[in-house]
């Protein structure tokens, strides 16, 4: 816990927040993952080809991108608990839905096939308004000077579903078949949802738990904020130059993480030879590359935020994590060597994560009362690149092998990196962004 001035020591319930939120990262993550280590039986099974899976993957994105600026404007209103416990439950609904419905309940290949697109593009609505929303209530719950640190917490919850999601389905399906490894996971969403409505609060003001002291760090923490940044009203947020650069540059960033998410697994099965329980246990590998980087991208972006300012500091943070990502991905391709394309693969993920806190604080930071819309305003626009790749990825495999496929990820890496770089730091003195925290103040 922290000692206060006065040397009271504050209540930690935010560290508790910060947990059940990086909780709901793990789950969303675990749900709407689990399909691809699946669709090696899913697909003989329903008799769907590589091309109909592919739209499958982007009925998902579809409804996650849609939802995703409505979504953060309901946490805004409504506020964090009441919106990510229905989040959650929807996400239980439509899991349990997809080991149910297609083949079983609905028996014609183009059945199952219209069934899987609609359950998942349900699902992808109700997981629309989870980062969102997370960076809301971290917004809410976390000092200006642990932002950073806060989301890559959140943030890091994904990359912990990502590293277990892959063994785990693996090891469901080889027991329960595929249709049990959804009945089973649908279980964690319920849970989730239940744990969150049940212990957390929209704010530590109406949270019975947390003392003086917390509520005084966490509110201070965030005065400058307050007082530095211009307030954004109604939608006029989609007029600012710099979420509009933001929002573009996180295109690009959709399209890489997308190609590991959805197809890394089938990646390493096909062409890298491993089988399905081990290619489960390496597709994990590089999610858990993620965890530890991800936790120093945001310490660094904190770090450089209070000695530069906030968008500078995010600037190197993301110019170095997507430069070195587009780099591995492409030695990863490129490499006749199993294990150094591992490794390299290991390392590009971890590069992907280390610059993902960033992406986030900035989008908050720029916020400040449309922390949720601003949010969600900017991931719709990396869902849009990831249902790109999505779309793009199993046909430049099928036309021109996986090397394109995953260089044109590698390129888009490289894209990101100059996007940040020729944005530059002239927008913070108009703005007054970083102002308020150069010189040690948040």
């Amino acid at each position: 816990m922290t000692e206060s001035k006065s040397g009271n020591r504050a209540s930690s319930v935010r560290w508790l927040i910060l947990a059940m939120l990086a909780a709901f990262g793990l789950v969303s993550y675990v749900e709407r993952m689990n399909i691809s280590i699946s669709a090696e039986l899913l697909m003989p099974a329903l008799s769907l080809s590589k091309t109909e899976m592919g739209q499958i993957f982007t009925a998902f994105l579809i409804g996650y991108a849609l939802f995703q600026v409505p979504g953060g404007i309901l946490g805004d209103t409504v506020g964090p608990r009441l919106t990510l416990t229905l989040a959650g439950l929807s996400w239980g609904i439509a899991t349990a839905l997809t080991g149910l419905v297609p083949g079983f309940a609905v028996r014609s290949r183009t059945g199952a096939l219209v069934s899987l697109w609609l359950i998942r593009f349900f699902l992808g609505l109700g997981e629309g308004v989870t980062f969102p929303v997370a960076a809301r209530a971290v917004r809410n719950w976390m000092p200006g000077r642990q932002r950073a640190l806060g989301n890559a917490i959140m943030l890091g919850g994904t990359t912990v579903a990502a590293a277990v999601t892959g063994p785990l389905v693996s090891w469901l399906m080889l027991r329960v078949g595929w249709r049990g490894s959804f009945y089973l996971t649908s279980v964690l969403a319920f849970l989730i949802a239940c744990l969150w409505y049940r212990y957390s609060t929209d704010g530590p003001a109406q949270h019975p738990k947390v003392n003086a002291e917390e509520l005084r760090l966490v509110e201070e923490g965030s005065a400058t904020l307050v007082r530095k940044v211009r307030p954004v009203r109604g939608w006029t947020w989609l007029a600012d130059r710099r979420i509009l650069l933001l929002s573009m540059s996180y295109v690009c960033e959709g399209y890489v993480l997308f190609i590991f998410v959805f197809w890394l697994y089938i990646y390493l099965v096909e062409v890298r030879g491993f089988s399905m329980m081990k290619g489960g246990w390496v597709a994990s590998l590089p999610w858990m590359t993620a965890v530890v980087f991800g936790g120093f991208g945001g310490a660094a972006c904190d770090y450089l935020s209070v000695r530069r300012g906030r968008i500078a500091g995010a600037r190197y943070v993301i110019m170095m994590g997507y430069g070195l990502s587009g780099a591995l991905l492409f030695a990863a391709a490129e490499s006749r060597s199993r294990g150094v394309a591992v490794g390299a693969l290991c390392l590009s993920v971890g590069f992907l994560y280390f610059s993902e806190p960033a992406f986030w604080t900035t989008a908050v930071y720029l916020a400040r009362d449309n922390a949720g819309a601003v949010s969600g305003t900017m991931n719709a626009a990396g869902i849009v690149g990831g249902i790109i790749s999505t779309s793009l990825v199993p046909v430049l495999v099928k036309h021109f092998g996986w090397l394109t496929a995953l260089s044109s990820g590698a390129a888009m890496a490289v894209a990101c990196t100059l996007g940040w770089w020729a944005m530059g730091d002239r927008e913070v003195p108009e703005a007054g962004v970083a102002a308020g925290i150069k010189g040690g103040e948040e």
